[in-house]
């Protein structure tokens, strides 16, 4: 399994677009992947456009991104990236 936690970046936080992005990439990838926002007990399914929107992320929110499957360090290595991107948005 591997994990990372990033913070989000983009000023809008996790909204449709941003969530849309994420699950298009998740979706790539075989592994199971997971986000677990920090300071709660929910854990949202990264391959749910439904589950990554009751999130409800802002700015400045840490999450974190863990995968477990054959393309576990790839798949948590860009998602990671893609959210410290900010999404394109900033």
């Amino acid at each position: 399994m591997h994990s990372q936690k990033v913070v989000i970046q983009n000023t809008a936080g996790f909204h449709i677009r941003p969530a849309q992005l994420f699950t298009e990439k998740a979706v790539q990838f075989q592994s199971t992947i997971l986000i677990k926002p920090e300071g709660t007990a929910t854990v949202a399914d990264a391959k749910s456009i439904l589950n990554l929107m009751t999130l409800g992320l802002d700015k400045g929110s840490v999450i974190t991104i863990e995968a477990e499957g054959p393309d576990e360090a790839q798949a948590v290595a860009e998602l990671s990236e893609l959210v410290e991107s900010g999404f394109g948005e900033d």
